[in-house]
């Protein structure tokens, strides 16, 4: 997760084809209006935490990387 390694048993498990973090995942959720109009003029940028976590895994005897989002739907 963002460049950390995670390790199973520690920072997640798996359930079943789900993986459930011991921590909450930050995304950064929308920007409002006036958020918008800073970045478009320069102002300001948008520097809220956003995690995501790359899942590495092989399959067919090569090896794969999955870019993964939190859902927070669970």
């Amino acid at each position: 997760m963002n460049g950390i390694r995670q390790e199973p048993g520690q920072d997640f498990d798996r359930l079943g084809d789900d993986l459930v973090f011991r921590r909450v995942l930050a995304q950064e959720g929308r920007l409002g209006p006036l958020r918008w109009l800073a970045m478009l003029l320069g102002i300001a940028g948008s520097y809220r935490k956003h995690e995501t976590v790359d899942v590495i895994y092989e399959a067919d005897g090569r090896r794969t990387v999955a870019t993964l989002s939190p859902n927070s739907g669970v």
